[in-house]
């Protein structure tokens, strides 16, 4: 499989970069997509479906390709991955239907093929993530064979808009929309996909414990509101609006909360909305009422080594290669580390020495280092694809 990246800062200029990229006879079969809300994404789609590329598109809160990182740009992945092998599937949802939804891709996954890997996008700002992982799961099922490669594979990230927090989009040939779930179904048979989910970012603090909960509305932590209680440790003053109950908590991407997972595993949840009136932190996926969680601080720059190593270690040898990589890397991790972002991205790259594709975002899907599919927040999520002989 051939792959080839490129990027424009207009639909006019993207055309001219898809006939320069294959004006060597390369015909590529589907490109992803990642491009600032400013875009336009329509035409964009467009212009590839007249060349029966299928599309797997989603906006960003930025956008890179290989070690560049771009702001209000199209950045585009083209792979000549034969037909048979994948399909991309469009579901429009709702923050009410998101489990539904899910549940309805899982089944599709399933009947796609019989060893499938999922690439997922969300549109939206009010989607939980974590009911979009529980979802997939229960519409997938169990598999009867105790065996790795009937495993389900699940990997992706929430559509941004330019941190606007309005209404990112995801987009495919001829559909696009907010509210909505992308899935690129890959034939595991036929192409070795893996990856994974990794953050480094710090707890810090002791353990408590979230008294109440609905979803991804977190109440009271130890029995205080959870926004005073973020605000009294972590010393963050959030801005609230007089007129408006429920207001964007920006910052909450340098201060998350880490869930504390049974199995041992930890994952991040971004504060992304707080309400003055109840005095509660609305997340980007759901935190169980009972939960054990710590707050965390920005991370030293220490947290790039972890991501390189822990991305190093799904490879079965040092000279493994691929295909082809894709990135969703939380935008929080831009934010926090700068110029410095592009030598994690850069480091990545080489590991696997491959074309890369990626966007910050505004959540991320994927397997954690002990192998559970989870939602997370702040974290870096790698995919690599190789075709098979």
């Amino acid at each position: 499989m051939i792959s080839k990246t490129i990027k424009a800062n207009s639909t006019a200029a993207i055309i001219k970069e898809i006939d320069q990229a294959t004006s060597d006879g390369f015909k590529p079969t589907l490109a992803i997509v990642f491009l600032s809300i400013e875009q336009d994404w329509s035409a964009v789609s467009d212009v590839l479906d007249k060349r029966n590329i299928a599309v797997f598109g989603a906006t960003t809160a930025g956008e890179f390709i290989d070690g560049e990182i771009e702001q209000g740009s199209v950045t585009m992945m083209l792979l000549d991955l034969n037909k048979r092998y994948f399909n991309v599937t469009f579901l429009e949802t709702s923050a009410e239907a998101a489990f539904d939804t899910a549940k309805r891709l899982g089944t599709i996954g399933k009947e796609s093929f019989s060893n499938p890997a999922l690439i997922i996008a969300t549109g939206g700002v009010f989607i939980d993530g974590e009911a979009i992982i529980e979802g997939i799961m229960e519409g997938f099922g169990k598999r009867s064979t105790v065996t790795h490669e009937n495993e389900l594979t699940v990997f992706g990230g929430m559509a941004g808009d330019d941190l606007l927090t309005e209404k990112p989009v995801v987009f495919t040939n001829g559909k696009s929309k907010d509210n909505a779930l992308i899935s690129l179904i890959i034939d595991q048979d036929k192409v070795d996909v893996r990856g994974i989910a990794t953050c480094g970012w710090k707890a810090i603090g002791t353990t408590k414990t979230v008294t109440k909960s609905e979803g991804n509305i977190v109440y009271t932590i130890d029995d205080k509101p959870a926004l005073d209680m973020l605000m009294k440790y972590l010393g963050v003053d959030v801005k609230l609006n007089d007129q408006t109950d429920v207001v964007p908590f920006q910052n909450s991407w340098y201060y998350p909360l880490q869930l504390e997972r049974d199995n041992g595993d930890t994952v991040i949840r971004a504060t992304r909305f707080a309400n003055r009136v109840d005095r509660s932190l609305i997340c980007t996926g759901s935190v169980p009422q009972g939960s054990k969680i710590k707050f965390s601080l920005p991370p030293d720059f220490d947290s790039i080594e972890t991501v390189v190593s822990e991305c190093a270690s799904i490879k079965d040898n040092a000279q493994q290669q691929a295909d082809a990589l894709i990135m969703f890397s939380c935008v929080s991790r831009h934010l926090s580390f700068g110029a410095l972002m592009k030598e994690e991205i850069e480091l990545v790259q080489k590991l696997w020495d491959a074309p890369m594709v990626g966007f910050f975002t505004y959540g991320e899907y994927g397997k954690s280092k002990i192998g559970t599919n989870e939602f997370h927040n702040n974290a870096c999520c790698v995919v690599a694809l190789k075709e098979k002989d």
